[in-house]
């Protein structure tokens, strides 16, 4: 028997004689409220066992987390979008008016684009879907991303420079843009004035993929705190903080 097998035989041992005091003390009530508890938890536990080496316990979990997102997904579609959207209103037709036919268009483009699972005398179809779907796509997120990345932007950089923090941060603001546009202009050789100017840009991006970098890393430790207090507080019944 090698390493790995032992320690998962041990791993499971221990999780299941932890939850067997767990219950016979009424930590854990034993109604559905418990069992969701206890499967919660080794749920948890078979995800972490990944941070040792890929394993049996994380590919269940992991596949099984993928085929429940995928079924919750499904019954979502179906309920908010295809019977809602298209189902009831077909079955309406005949009852009050007409109106709802123009239904007909994107229906027929969510069938075009089910035709890529079929053989290519068919599967073309769904490549009218699809530039409708990326054309429609642009033209809602090109406006909207230049409201929000680019017009946002320039805005602070429109600002009166007063005597007070305010100014002095819309001042960084305007430095800060226009290093890193002069960084990126790759028409002018960066030396003299644009050399530095292109220094100060790289400091200024050094210094937003850090905070950006930060962000995601706080982000990710966040769901980590939150995963470990549920294991201590919920599953093993202890009192936070713990000293």
């Amino acid at each position: 028997m090698s390493r790995d097998q032992i320690l998962f035989i041990a791993f499971l041992f221990i999780f299941f004689v932890v939850n067997i005091i767990l219950f016979s003390s009424d930590k854990l009530s034993a109604d559905w409220t418990g069992l969701g508890t206890f499967i919660a938890a080794g749920i948890t536990l078979s995800l972490y066992s990944f941070l040792y080496k890929d394993n049996p316990l994380f590919k269940f979990a992991e596949n099984l987390y993928v085929g429940v997102a995928a079924a919750y997904t499904l019954t979502q579609i179906w309920y908010t979008v295809l019977l809602a959207d298209v189902v009831i209103p077909f079955s309406e037709l005949g009852n009050e008016s007409m109106g709802n036919l123009w239904l007909i268009v994107p229906t027929l483009l969510g069938f075009f684009m089910l035709t890529q699972l079929s053989s290519p005398k068919f599967s073309w179809l769904s490549r009218i879907a699809f530039a409708f779907v990326v054309g429609l796509g642009a033209g809602l997120a090109i406006p909207r991303t230049i409201a929000a990345n680019l017009l946002a932007q320039i805005q602070p950089t429109m600002g009166p420079i007063t005597a007070d923090l305010a100014g002095f941060n819309l001042f960084i603001i305007l430095v800060g843009v226009v290093t890193v546009l002069v960084y990126f202009f790759y028409s002018v050789e960066h030396t003299g004035p644009v050399g530095v100017a292109s220094k100060i840009g790289i400091w200024f991006l050094m210094i937003s993929f850090g905070a950006s970098f930060g962000y995601t890393i706080m982000a990710r430790l966040s769901l980590l705190i939150g995963r470990v207090g549920f294991l201590l507080e919920d599953w093993l019944v202890l009192p936070l903080p713990l000293f």
